[in-house]
């Protein structure tokens, strides 16, 4: 029996400093084996966005780095089993070429898979505003059996930094692999009060 693997895509949409979150909320709340594809574009976008972390410090968050270009690699076969896949951020460009099964790299191919295997897919959609197009696209999406989790941060956690932004989404993230955590904060209804 294989220890439990998932799979986590990063394109290049703004915010790859999402991804890094939640490799880190992984790696301390599960024993899962993290395989991580980056698109050349991510990489660059790490690079612009947030200079002072390394590819290197980036990578070592996984257990295993695949070629993005390499559709041959393990993540691209239904044989290969994992517990599913979340790509974050997920560029338009992106999250089309998952809607339509455009698998010419390996992220959208590992996405594609997945899907067909009636896996658990997320994808955290990068872009505002949205045209048409766009929406068009998300619906296919969760109409092909996607979970769509666009980073929006929950005003009644009072977030008050980036930081408090990423973990209510990475806790987000968790609470759909069904992965227990103590991130963020959980509404319980309003305070109780006299009169």
């Amino acid at each position: 029996m294989h220890r439990g693997r998932l799979v986590i895509g990063v394109s290049g949409g703004s915010g790859p400093v999402m991804a890094v979150h939640l490799l880190r909320a992984l790696r301390a709340h599960t024993e899962l084996e993290l395989h991580l594809i980056l698109s050349h574009a991510a990489v660059r976008t790490l690079q612009l966005e947030a200079p002072e972390l390394s590819l290197d410090e980036v990578r070592a968050l996984a257990d295993c780095v695949h070629d993005f270009r390499d559709v041959a690699a393990a993540p691209a076969s239904g044989s290969w089993r994992c517990e599913g896949m979340v790509v974050i951020p997920a560029s338009m460009h992106t999250c089309a070429a998952i809607a339509h099964s455009l698998a010419d790299n390996l992220l959208v191919r590992a996405a594609d898979v997945n899907l067909k295997e009636r896996r658990k897919v997320i994808i955290v959609p990068r872009e505002t505003p949205l045209h048409l197009g766009h929406l068009r696209t998300l619906a296919t999406l969760a109409e092909i059996g996607t979970i769509i989790v666009p980073p929006m941060p929950a005003f009644y956690a009072r977030p008050k930094t980036i930081e408090d932004v990423l973990q209510q989404l990475s806790g987000k993230v968790l609470d759909l692999l069904g992965i227990e955590h103590q991130l963020g904060m959980r509404w319980s209804g309003p305070e109780p009060h006299d009169g």
